[in-house]
């Protein structure tokens, strides 16, 4: 396995293999830290849950707010995921020539990519500075929040969130960018 090579997309190439139709429309593929990752399909589970989601951030947020739904992010050079749920600001023609750089809010919904939620992309958001990154844990029916990223070496992107906790059914979360917007847990897991 030591000869074993790889290539590294940019998302420059990213976006011209989508716009020369290299993908088919239903394959789902995001860019990740210059990989082509394939996306966790969509149980019923999680699938009510990015609806849940969506229902209860665009309630917390209201206008001036896009709650985007698995739509691309460009976090930085080679790396354009597809969050389940991305909050940024604006309206949908903000972002007709560009994705949004820096959501406010990232919510992935997890069953088997938990650890590559928790991992990789955790630490990818941390290093893009997404202040608030949450993970709807469908296996452990929670909803863990991290905020506050740092610089670590030991990291898969060499960034990581300081602070990490984890909500149970009954506790409240409100999003960093509107602190006033209480959100049950039972909004969040079906």
């Amino acid at each position: 396995m030591d000869n074993v090579r790889s290539r590294r997309w940019s998302r420059a190439e990213y976006d011209r293999l989508i716009a020369e139709g290299v993908f088919q429309p239903d394959e789902r593929i995001e860019l990740i830290a210059g990989e082509l990752v394939v996306r966790e399909p969509q149980h019923t589970p999680h699938a009510t849950a990015i609806e849940l989601a969506l229902d209860a951030l665009r309630g917390a947020f209201g206008p001036g707010w896009r709650v985007r739904v698995q739509l691309p992010v460009a976090l930085d050079d080679e790396s354009e995921p597809e969050p389940d749920v991305a909050v940024a600001p604006g309206n949908a023609r903000d972002y007709l020539r560009s994705h949004p750089v820096r959501p406010v809010l990232i919510v992935e919904i997890s069953e088997s990519s938990l650890a590559f939620d928790r991992w990789e992309k955790g630490s990818l958001y941390a290093r893009a500075g997404i202040a608030d990154y949450w993970i709807v844990n469908l296996v452990d029916r929670v909803v863990e929040v991290y905020r506050d990223p740092e610089p670590d070496a030991g990291a898969a992107h060499g960034w990581r969130y300081r602070s990490a906790i984890t909500l149970r059914m009954g506790d409240v979360v409100a999003p960093l960018s509107a602190p006033n917007a209480r959100i049950p847990l039972a909004e969040l897991l079906p």
